[in-house]
């Protein structure tokens, strides 16, 4: 039997995962595992081009270009960071986390990240942090400093500042609004 790994653009949440997977197994693969941004498939044909067409119908792509699934697995490592409520106890920058789990140099991460999307890590990390920020004051569960605390922001101020450049208003006057015009993490 043929084991394949696949890299697979867009899954940012559960639910991706529990699609790719269906998907995977309504074409015959035994799935081995399955989490943001790769599946583990095993049979005695890959049919790569049916995986692909089944993919991209649930609105995923499958990744086979390097540098795509470098650039990929950057954003999954920033999305679930920022999804696990984790980046408050992140003791070191972010550079130093992606280099150290994609065993890179950060120089080079940072350069093929941007080339290939015509927008920086950083900007990237800002923006998935606004957008997480929008979810939470959407809930009306925690007051907004906490929001800033769970978001690793160091201040209430800075998570303002930030917001309202990223938004063009505050974080209180969005929450008054009641939400609007969030965006899907896969269109950042």
């Amino acid at each position: 039997m043929a084991i394949q790994e696949l890299h697979i653009k867009n899954m940012v949440c559960d639910r991706c995962v529990r699609a790719v997977r269906q998907e995977l197994e309504r074409q015959g693969y035994i799935v081995r595992q399955v989490e943001l941004g790769r599946a583990t498939v095993e049979r005695n044909q890959i049919e790569l081009a049916a995986i692909e067409e089944g993919l991209e119908a649930q609105g995923f792509e499958l990744l086979t270009d390097r540098t795509a699934r470098l650039v990929n697995q950057i954003k999954t490592l920033i999305i679930e960071l920022i999804q696990s409520g984790q980046v408050a106890k992140l003791n070191i920058t972010l550079s130093e986390y992606l280099s150290q789990q994609l065993n890179m140099d950060y120089a080079h991460l940072s350069h093929l990240f941007s080339t290939t999307e015509h927008l920086t890590i950083e900007r990237f990390w800002i923006l998935q942090r606004i957008e997480r920020a929008k979810e939470l004051l959407s809930y009306r569960e925690l007051p907004i400093r906490e929001i800033a605390t769970q978001l690793g922001y160091s201040s209430l101020s800075y998570l303002s500042n930030q917001f309202k450049q990223v938004t063009g208003m505050t974080p209180a006057t969005y929450r008054d609004l009641n939400a609007p015009d969030r965006n899907p993490l896969d269109w950042i």
